[in-house]
C-alpha cells in the first residue's frame, strides 16, 4: 500500500500500523514495489491495517497529438533486447483468449500498424470506455477477463486486464498499475470514489511509461497516484495473507484521498483495510485460509 516514488510522483511520508500491534518489516519485490509484512501469533478476532501516505504528484508535460509512424520500429528495437519480457508475455489475468480475439476483431483493433502507437492507444482507451459498461459486482476479484467480455461490463480491474492483454498482443510493453484516483475538483469519474483504482501503462519511444485509464477514458495524469505495478492484479493485491481458525471472515475497506497544498500535512492520503474475523475458534482448530481470495476488487 506504499505509493511509488518515480519520475512523476514523490513519496513524502508513509506509515503503516496494525491492531493488534505488530512489528512491520519491508522489502522490495522483483518489480520494485514496496512490500510490508508482519505476523500476529496471538489469538484475535479483528485485524486492522491502516496506511497513511503523503504524495507529491508532478503534472506531466503535454503529450504530442501523435507519434511518427516509425515509432513502431523503435518499439521493436526496444523489445528485441528481451528486457521487457514481463510486460509482453501473457499473465494469469491478462492473457489472450478466444473471447479476447473475438472482441479485438469486433472493435477492429488494427494489427497492421496503420496508425502510430500513441494514437492507437488513445483510440483503444476510448473504445473500451464506450464498449464496456462500468458495473460493480459484475465480476469478482479473481474473475478471468472472459467474464467481463461476456457481460461487456466490469470494474477498473477488468478494464485494465483487457487493455493490458490487447496492448501486449500488439507488441507494446504494457503493465498493470494499482493505485488511487484523487477526486475531480468538479464533476465525477465513472469509477467508484473512495476505492482503490487500476489502469495501465504502455512503454512508448522517447516518452517512457505513459498511463491510460480506460475506465474513465483519460490519460493518467496528476490525479492518478500509483502504488504498485505488475503483470496483472495477481502481482499487486493491496493485502494478502493467511489466518488459522474455523471462523469465517469479512473484509471491510475504507479509502480516503484528498488534495492538499504544499507543505503536505498528515492524513493527506489515508487508505485503510480492515479484516474482521468474528467468533474465532479454539486452539484445536487450525484451518488455514488464504486471504488472497478476500482482497477488495479494484474499482
Amino acid at each position: 500500500m506504499q505509493p511509488l516514488s518515480d519520475g512523476r510522483q514523490r513519496l513524502l511520508r508513509f506509515d503503516v500500523t496494525t491492531t493488534p500491534r505488530a512489528r512491520v518489516f519491508a522489502y522490495r519485490d522483483f518489480l520494485g514495489n514496496a512490500v510490508h509484512y508482519f505476523d500476529i501469533p496471538g489469538r484475535h478476532t479483528r485485524l486492522d491495517i491502516s496506511a497513511e501516505a503523503a504524495v507529491e504528484v508532478i503534472p506531466r508535460d503535454d503529450l504530442p497529438e501523435a507519434l511518427d509512424i516509425t515509432a513502431w520500429q523503435a518499439i521493436d528495437q526496444l523489445t528485441a533486447t528481451g528486457a521487457y519480457g514481463d510486460w509482453l508475455a501473457p499473465s494469469r489475468f491478462a492473457t489472450e483468449t478466444p473471447a479476447l480475439k473475438a472482441f479485438a476483431t469486433a472493435i477492429d483493433l488494427p494489427h497492421d500498424r496503420r496508425v502510430d502507437p500513441l494514437t492507437l492507444l488513445r483510440n483503444l482507451t476510448n473504445t473500451l470506455y464506450e464498449e464496456m459498461s462500468y458495473e460493480p459486482r459484475t465480476t469478482r476479484v479473481d474473475s478471468p477477463i472472459d467474464e467481463a467480455l461476456a457481460a461487456k461490463a466490469g470494474v477498473c480491474q477488468d478494464f485494465a486486464h483487457i487493455m493490458t492483454a490487447l496492448v501486449r498482443g500488439l507488441g507494446i510493453p504494457c503493465r498493470y498499475v494499482s493505485g488511487y484516483l484523487a477526486p475531480r475538483s468538479s464533476g465525477h469519474d465513472r469509477s467508484t470514489e473512495h476505492a482503490t483504482h487500476a489502469w495501465v501503462e504502455a512503454l512508448l519511444p522517447d516518452l517512457g511509461w505513459i498511463g491510460f485509464d480506460p475506465t474513465n477514458d483519460t490519460l493518467a495524469f496528476e490525479r492518478h497516484i500509483a502504488v504498485a505495478v505488475g503483470r496483472d492484479y495477481g502481482d499487486v493485491p493491496p493485502t494478502k495473507g493467511v489466518f488459522k481458525g474455523e471462523s469465517g471472515s469479512e473484509l471491510g475497506v475504507a479509502v480516503s484521498v484528498t488534495r492538499a497544498e504544499l507543505p503536505m500535512q498528515a492524513h493527506d492520503l489515508i487508505p485503510s483495510v480492515i479484516w474482521i474475523a468474528p467468533g474465532h475458534s479454539d486452539d484445536t482448530a487450525a484451518d488455514a485460509f488464504d486471504l488472497h481470495q478476500q482482497q477488495q476488487q479494484q474499482q
